[in-house]
């Protein structure tokens, strides 16, 4: 059977999107194969470059394979009149393709019906691929597109060259005007241009790796290798591990090297965020730094060629590095003509969201909820220090207007962190006070991603979980709740960052209480008369953030879906307390005692749902006075002395020593349903019956839905 492949060549697609493209170009072609009985052996291997993306299968089957299946038709009676076909019968026959003598009679549990053997003759691998590839390259999600030539072609960057092929054969498709061929296209500089590919597979590597084209772990391996060669001429160095910046130069480079270059040391003296951000995000180098993690006058760039000989391209470098340099410190002495306190009433001139206002409402709306939080967390005994958050919220967004985050806009936050540190912020105010407000003010907008830190003190977790609760408080009242993969403001990583500033600090704020100030910040402003009418405000709220709890629970803490499932359905509004029963349920998820009373409770949801749908009538409490047997007595008298125990311990948090209490009920639920027949004739029986299993239900389902749990490898 032939190998695969389809590489589809472009000018220059932008490095952030080449890795979630990729991904969606081999799962098209995955799909494609799957969904065409042309399975492939084995995971599909991708190859990708600024310049490119491909996709490679082996051993695709040259052809379908025919397909033969049995078609019922109409009822025999109906099919024929006194023995002669009907119109029924010959409509059936002609879709068949056979003739009216040759369908057959069966015997189903309706009747005797006409039936038909229709066989569907297998297609050549080639036409269906040709076909339709250019659909699924079309559908390739890019977040931005361009248009080319006409109106219809559209893609990342305009298509110049495409490779289908089958072994050696050419899959005859054409995407946008550009036919596929056998040509690829080697390195812009180092190679000579065109570059023939003689067959799929292990050749098409090989061809490219001899026009200076790289695979993506070829071509990470080979950039850490120079890092490494590189740091190691300055002694007790090493270069900043920084995995986005990695992808990135990845992703920019097809055949890549790296230099060496430096800058003044008196450099130095701005702050090192400055430095770095200068370094990382507008120039791509990486920071080196001493063995104490002090940042050394030295920087490393990637590069698309095959080295720098003469030193041009690193001094090039340099003197590019410096300009940027010499303008941030240009701005950092610019800026201090006006402290953060000057510059809070300029964002009222800054505009936040055009339905929300300015960053000065934004300001003051913060400022009331981080006071309510202030008051929940000193209410639940947690020491915080309202006074470094009231002044760290009046400050937080000055920064906003000073030309180094304008210059910088990723160092926002951060640099209203380091003003503060260096500014005098209120006559008299103690160092230590100043330090702790700058601390709050720097980490207000994290953490920014599943990598990064919360904030280091409870102070800043308040800022940070205030500032986005209004955002996204105020996004959901406007109706721009995130939908499908769209999220332009960014309301689900905001929303992440709640729950694990919460979780990790372990603070007493509930989901529900603390939208339902956010939304009262709101009460009586401009931005009130602009929300959406018939928005479901608490409801898509609820539903959201439980989607983003399970995420943390799921993704991030590694715990099991079937135990997310029965701790969420047990309730997501206690961030921390839903945190403590999945750990506590993932510790006794196994255990015998446990595995047996999860069975019973779907047993028991079962029998009530049922009961449900046939409308059998349920006690409003079970009347332990008119239980019979033996057995559910016994279950009616243990709930309430298991329950009581259990919930001590729920009070407590002790989740553990709570499910202990609950799998200690085992004994007398398989007795009674050993024992005892639930779904009797006698109707007032069955109802106490039934009510007593709801009873149950009811008292033991507090920590988790333990009928979520997956038993014997059974959902």
């Amino acid at each position: 059977m032939p190998d695969f492949l389809l590489e589809i060549g472009t000018e220059e697609i932008p490095a952030r999107m080449i890795a979630a493209a990729q991904d969606d170009l081999q799962r098209r072609v995955g799909d494609l194969l799957k969904r065409e009985r042309l399975p492939a052996a084995g995971i599909l291997a991708s190859f990708d470059t600024p310049r490119r993306l491909a996709v490679m299968a082996r051993d695709v089957p040259s052809s379908q394979l025919d397909v033969t299946e049995q078609i019922t038709g109409p009822a025999a009676s109906v099919a024929f009149k006194n023995g002669e076909p009907t119109p029924a019968a010959q409509a059936f026959a002609k879709k068949a393709g056979v003739e009216v003598l040759q369908l057959e009679r069966v015997t189903t549990p309706k009747g005797e019906y006409l039936s038909a053997k229709i066989t569907s003759k297998g297609r050549r691998a080639a036409e269906i691929l040709a076909e339709s590839l250019p659909r699924e390259i079309a559908s390739v999600y890019w977040p931005k597109n361009m248009y080319w030539r006409k109106p219809s072609e559209r893609f990342v960057r305009p298509v110049r060259w495409v490779v289908a092929m089958l072994d050696d054969q050419v899959v005859p498709l054409e995407f946008d005007g550009v036919r596929a061929g056998k040509e690829s296209r080697g390195h812009r500089i180092l190679s000579g241009g065109t570059v023939a590919i003689p067959r799929a597979g292990a050749a098409y590597v090989e061809a490219l790796r001899s026009a200076k084209v790289l695979g993506r772990q070829e071509r990470e391996q080979q950039i850490r290798k120079d890092l490494d060669a590189a740091t190691r001429t300055i002694p007790g160095a090493r270069w900043r591990e920084d995995k986005s910046l990695l992808e990135t130069v990845v992703n920019l480079t097809e055949w890549p090297s790296v230099v060496l270059g430096s800058f003044d040391r008196e450099y130095l003296q701005l702050p090192e965020e400055v430095l770095v951000t200068v370094m990382r995000d507008h120039q791509k180098y990486f920071a080196l730094e001493d063995a104490k993690g002090k940042l050394l006058p030295n920087f490393l760039t990637g590069l698309n060629t095959d080295g720098d000989p003469q030193g041009l391209i690193r001094h090039g470098n340099e003197r590019v590095l410096r300009a940027r340099f010499n303008d941030a410190r240009f701005f950092w002495e610019t800026d201090q003509k006006h402290p953060l306190r000057e510059r809070v009433l300029w964002l009222k001139s800054v505009t936040f969201q055009k339905d929300l206002g300015s960053y000065y409402d934004k300001t003051m709306r913060v400022q009331r909820l981080c006071s309510w939080i202030c008051e929940l967390i000193r209410d639940a005994g947690m020491q915080v220090r309202p006074g470094v958050v009231h002044k760290a919220v009046c400050l937080a967004k000055a920064d906003l207007t000073t030309e180094l985050v304008k210059e910088f806009t990723e160092l926002q936050g951060i640099v209203g962190g380091l003003y503060a540190r260096v500014q005098d912020l209120d006559h008299g105010m103690p160092d230590e006070t100043r330090k702790a407000i700058a601390q709050t003010i720097y980490d207000q907008y994290k953490p920014q991603s599943a990598e990064d830190s919360v904030p280091r003190k409870v102070e800043g977790a308040v800022l940070s979980i205030a500032d986005k609760a209004d955002t996204i408080a105020g996004m959901f009242a406007l109706g721009l709740q995130p939908t499908g993969s769209k999220d332009p403001f960014a309301l689900r990583r905001q929303a992440n960052g709640i729950v694990r500033i919460i979780a990790e600090h372990k603070l007493p704020v509930g989901i529900a209480r603390l939208f339902e100030l956010a939304r009262e910040t709101y009460k009586g402003g401009e931005a009130e008369k602009k929300f959406a009418r018939g928005v479901d405000f608490e409801g898509s709220l609820r539903a959201f953030f439980r989607e983003r709890l399970e995420f943390y629970l799921k993704d991030q803490l590694g715990y099991k879906y079937d135990v997310v499932n029965a701790v969420l359905a047990a309730g997501a509004d206690d961030v921390v307390d839903a945190v403590a029963r999945a750990e506590a349920v993932s510790k006794v998820r196994g255990s015998q005692d446990f595995e047996s009373i999860s069975i019973a409770f779907k047993r028991i949801k079962n029998i009530l749902r049922q009961a449900s749908e046939t409308g059998k009538k349920v006690a409003a409490e079970p009347d332990a006075k008119a239980y019979s047997e033996w057995a559910e007595r016994n279950l009616s008298a243990e709930i309430p002395t298991r329950a009581l125990a259990a919930n001590l311990h729920r009070r407590d948090r002790d989740y553990t020593g709570a499910l202990a209490e609950i799998s200690g009920i085992r004994p007398a639920v398989d007795t009674f349903f050993d024992k005892v027949m639930v779904m009797v004739e006698d109707e007032d029986v069955r109802a106490n019956r039934l009510a007593l299993l709801q009873f149950l239900l009811r008292e033991f389902s507090s920590i988790a839905d333990f009928s979520e749990i997956v038993t014997e490898g059974k959902p």
